[in-house]
């Protein structure tokens, strides 16, 4: 399926550049945007709460950092944590909804098991690339950084990741499948359809050698709305 032109797109230079932030300041000025400060001050405690201690940092990445980055990385691995699943439990109203239509992003949640991806940071690299990533998912302050262990063929690695702040106004607890799908099926933002946001992660698990039965029992049901025309407000 091709994706439609995007009023934004979520780039690397976007991110540096401030052209995320500010678009996020204007779309929604209630928002409280956290602060360049803010921002340094939480991941020095991320840091100072490291478990490995210094040296190259790991990112386990459950979602649309798999297939979008944005940093510069020296090395990406298949992981599997234990503990943590990824489920749609992220209201969006910005980037893949609307105020009226708010879609569902992932978030990272205690219990069960998750696979994805470990990229390395290199230690002389992580100031810079770690306050990118504190740009992209700390923003609003819906997820929170989080250390955990994570499998790789080439053996564990202490990796930080980006959980849900389950404190936040915008968490959306365990919603039923069947309105997952419904809620992806329809909604559309600034960055495109939520459809193509969970069809990317499903098919770049799968071209990893991953099978999220999850996500994919929910792709295929998009799918099934969006092409019977299934699709309704609310």
């Amino acid at each position: 399926m091709t994706e439609p032109k995007r009023e934004i797109e979520l780039t690397r230079e976007n991110i540096l550049n401030g052209t995320m932030r500010r678009w996020i300041a204007t779309a929604d000025p209630s928002l409280k945007i956290r602060t360049e400060e803010e921002h340094k001050a939480s991941i020095a405690a991320t840091l100072a709460k490291r478990p490995d201690g210094a040296g190259d940092v790991w990112l386990f990445a459950y979602g649309s950092l798999i297939w979008n980055p944005t940093i510069h990385t020296v090395e990406r691995r298949r992981a599997e944590v234990w503990g943590h699943h990824r489920r749609f439990c992220l209201w969006t109203h910005l980037g893949r909804g609307t105020a009226d239509s708010p879609g569902l992003t992932l978030g990272l949640e205690r219990g069960g098991s998750c696979s994805g991806v470990v990229y390395r940071i290199a230690a002389a690299e992580s100031e810079h690339e770690l306050l990118l990533l504190w740009h992209r998912e700390m923003l609003t302050g819906a997820y929170e950084p989080r250390w955990i262990k994570a499998s790789t063929p080439e053996g564990a690695v202490r990796a930080v990741t980006f959980a849900m702040n389950t404190a936040h106004p915008r968490y959306a607890g365990k919603l039923p499948d069947e309105r997952v799908a419904a809620v992806i099926a329809r909604a559309e933002g600034a960055l495109g359809p939520c459809c193509h946001y969970l069809f990317s992660t499903v098919q770049h698990l799968q071209d990893l050698g991953i099978r999220d039965r999850h996500l994919e029992r929910i792709a295929h049901r998009v799918e099934e709305l969006r092409a019977t025309g299934q699709v309704s407000p609310g």
